[in-house]
This record gives C-alpha cells, sequence and structure tokens, in this order.
C-alpha cells in the first residue's frame, strides 16, 4: 500500500520525486511528464522508471501523487479515483468549484484516502503554535513574494493567498459572515496583488494580503486572542509567543510588567519560543498521507478542506471583480 507514483515532473514534482526517494515509509513506482525532454532529464537525474502515459502510471501504483498543473488536476484525479487510488493532488484542489465537488463525490464513492497539498500545515513553525493558538479573535497575514512568471496563469489569491486562506480556516471554527477584498492586475492578466478583509460570525477578523510583484520575500502570519500574541514566519522558521498574566504583587527585577493604568491589574509579558523540529515539509505531508491510509484515519488536509479553501478563494476573487 505505499507504492506511489507522481503525475507531473515540473519545478515541484521533482521535488516530490525526491522527498519520496528519501522516504523510508514511500516506495516511488516512478513518474510521468508529457514533456519528452524534462522526463528523460528527470528519469537519468533520479534514476527512476518513467512511465509512457498516466494510465500506465496509474495502474501500477497504490498512491497517486498528483503535481501537475492546475488545469489538469480534475482529470488526473477523477481516473485515479475511479481506479480505486489513494491520491495526495497538490493546492489548488481543481480549477472550478465544480469539479471539487465532483472529486468529493467520486472519493466518496471510492472509499480512498484523498489529501490537498497545502504544505503550510506542516511547516515546522506553524506546527509548534498550534497547540498555542486558541480562538484568536484577530489574524493578520502577508504573503509576498518577487515577480516569477511560473504561477502568473492563475491570480494570486489561488498562487499565494490560497496557504493562508487554509491556515485560517484551520484555526477559526465559525461560519463567515462578510468578505471585503481588492486586487490590481499590474504586470499579468489576473490580480498580482489582493487584500481580503473576512469577518466571521465569531468576531474573529481575518486580513489577508499576497503579493507576487513585491521587492522581498515575506510569509508572516500573526494570532491575536485574548491574553496572547504568536508570530509564525512561515519563510524563515521561526515562531515567538507573547503571553500576558496579572502580575504578582512584587514582580522579579527583570520582570517585563504592563501596567493598565489606575484600578485595573497590571500584567506581566511572558516571551515563548517554542521548540521547533527541523522537517522537510512535503516530505512530512506525503509520509502523514500514507500514514492516513495505513491507520484508517482523517488526512491532515481533507479533500473538503482543499473545497473550502478553494470556495473562499473565489468568493474573494468575485468581490475583487465587483
Amino acid at each position: 500500500m505505499n507504492r506511489i507514483g507522481v503525475l507531473g515532473a515540473g519545478h515541484l514534482g521533482k521535488i516530490h520525486i525526491k522527498c519520496i526517494l528519501e522516504s523510508e515509509k514511500l516506495e516511488l513506482v516512478g513518474f510521468y511528464d508529457p514533456d519528452e525532454k524534462n522526463a528523460r532529464d528527470v528519469e537519468q537525474k533520479f534514476n527512476v522508471k518513467q512511465f509512457a502515459s498516466s494510465d500506465e502510471l496509474i495502474e501500477e501504483c497504490d498512491i497517486v501523487d498528483i503535481v501537475t498543473p492546475t488545469m489538469s488536476h480534475f482529470d488526473c484525479a477523477s481516473v485515479a479515483l475511479k481506479r480505486f487510488k489513494h491520491v495526495f493532488i497538490e493546492k489548488p484542489l481543481t480549477t472550478t468549484l465544480d469539479e471539487a465537488r465532483n472529486l468529493i463525490e467520486l472519493a466518496g464513492e471510492a472509499n480512498v484516502k484523498v489529501q490537498v497539498g497545502h504544505v503550510e500545515r506542516f511547516n515546522p513553525a506553524f506546527l509548534a503554535t498550534k497547540p498555542h493558538i486558541d480562538n484568536p479573535m484577530f489574524v493578520e497575514t502577508h504573503r509576498l513574494a518577487q515577480f516569477n512568471p511560473r504561477g502568473t496563469d492563475v491570480p494570486v489569491i489561488l498562487d499565494l493567498m490560497i496557504h493562508d486562506i487554509d491556515i485560517v480556516l484551520s484555526v477559526i471554527n465559525s461560519p463567515i459572515k462578510r468578505i471585503h477584498a481588492s486586487g490590481v492586475a499590474v504586470v499579468s492578466d489576473t490580480p498580482d496583488i489582493a487584500n481580503a478583509r473576512i469577518e466571521f460570525n465569531n468576531g474573529c477578523v481575518a486580513n489577508l494580503t499576497a503579493s507576487r510583484i513585491s521587492m522581498k520575500n515575506m510569509r508572516k502570519s500573526r494570532f491575536f486572542q485574548k491574553d496572547c500574541y504568536i508570530a509564525v514566519d512561515f519563510l524563515s522558521k521561526e515562531t515567538e509567543i507573547i503571553k500576558m498574566k496579572d502580575a504578582p504583587e512584587e514582580p522579579g527585577p527583570f520582570s517585563m510588567v504592563l501596567n493598565l493604568g489606575e484600578g485595573k491589574k497590571a500584567k506581566e509579558i511572558f516571551v515563548e519560543k517554542p521548540e521547533i523540529k527541523p522537517i522537510n515539509a512535503i516530505k512530512t505531508e506525503l509520509e502523514t498521507f500514507y500514514e492516513s491510509i495505513i491507520n484508517d484515519t482523517t488526512p491532515m488536509v481533507t479533500i473538503e478542506d482543499g473545497y473550502n479553501s478553494l470556495n473562499l478563494a473565489y468568493q474573494i476573487m468575485d468581490k475583487i471583480k465587483t
């Protein structure tokens, strides 16, 4: 049940192939890529089998790892699901919401596992801080990237912001009440920079900014909750947790105390830096998916999670259009 095949050997597909080869849990049966020259190069570089078609590859494996362009996700995944194969599919799940709903139905009929590649869920900095995130009431994210032609076939919301959309939806357990969004197409035909303000029924507000025309790269999120502020740097894989507790009557000489004014109890500030384990996020998400298969447990990022992120992304894009 650990035989895995990779569909798509582009930039990200090569990374998946490398991670699978390094894994002790997964067995790579091979890959398929329609670009003959690229396929030959990958076959020689990694010394792995190149299949002549996607059908042949799907037939030979237990798990299909789909790392193709988004427009082909639905076709690849539907064929694999109809053959009762477990499917790992890169984000975004599909091109349209109808395609995503169809895949959910096919996955249910096949009774197989599907995981969506929202890799930031496995970022070691986020994994270290997630246990400390408890009912945040304001979330702010910035995901900025220097311009790269790769990925400009879709709006920046589907290219970059969807990572933070998934993170936000994973920590806020409340229906969405209202969405405000704006975006500008600068160098491509779709928005290259966008901002979305998402209001939830429980009062939480998430403010998301994404840009692919920045002068520097940034992937930071901040979570504000009662007596606590959590900062996560997904790029440098660093985190900081600042907590406040009622200050003692006689704080220590090095204590950081916040005076809240007359009649209010002072707060002592504590700074924590959780231990961050150096892991490969892509390798971890693939191995975690394998473990969900053999243990018959729910994948860390379900196909429904992928649909919910895609659905919110499209709502944001609709707001920008109007």
